[in-house]
């Protein structure tokens, strides 16, 4: 099973060190923090000001963890001096779509445009092509109202194949929501 030792270490534009790690059950509390902190901001995520308790976000690492264990997701944390500070995992599909992984990352607000996203998106697409089984493609769903992550995206290497008219809902309007895609093997 994936442990979590230090995979990864970069240096942010900035200059400040970043370390990328698997999660341990013991990363509960300061996942729960973390997630409910960003949902508060209502940014360009699925959470847009609920809240999780323990026992949730407790849920969801068991979960993720059994399927980091069974090859079929990543995820890899951030953290600069003890702090979290980023998140990011790929999920592969099921059935037909087991060869295309699921694609999602945060940054805590107080660090980003530092880099710290780009770095992450990169190690956490290595790590899912040496880990998630059959893994061929990567996907991702963007709100077409963020004026950063899809030039990300697009820089990385992600193509633009759709867009869902109205397929988010955003500080209370419906805005729409594009569909990228990258092919890893």
């Amino acid at each position: 099973m994936l442990s979590n030792k230090i995979i990864s270490q970069s240096i942010t534009k900035s200059g400040k060190t970043v370390s990328f790690r698997y999660p341990t059950i013991d990363d509960v509390e300061i996942l729960k923090n973390y997630i409910n902190k960003i949902s508060l901001e209502k940014t360009f995520i699925s959470f847009q000001g609920e809240q999780q308790t323990f026992e949730e976000e407790k849920k969801w690492l068991e979960s993720k963890l059994e399927n980091m264990k069974n090859k079929k997701s990543v995820i890899v944390l951030a953290f600069i001096n003890d702090k979290l500070v980023g998140e990011s995992d790929i999920d592969s599909g099921i059935f037909f779509a087991k060869h295309v992984g699921n694609f999602g990352i945060t940054i805590d607000i107080d660090f980003r445009g530092d880099g710290i996203g780009e770095l992450l998106m990169d190690l956490i697409i290595k790590e899912a092509i040496k880990n998630i089984d059959g893994l061929k493609i990567i996907k991702l769903e963007v709100f077409s109202n963020n004026p950063i992550a899809p030039n990300l995206y697009k820089k990385m290497g992600f193509i633009e194949y759709g867009r869902l008219p109205e397929g988010a809902k955003h500080c209370n309007n419906f805005i729409d929501e594009l569909l990228m895609y990258k092919r890893v093997k």
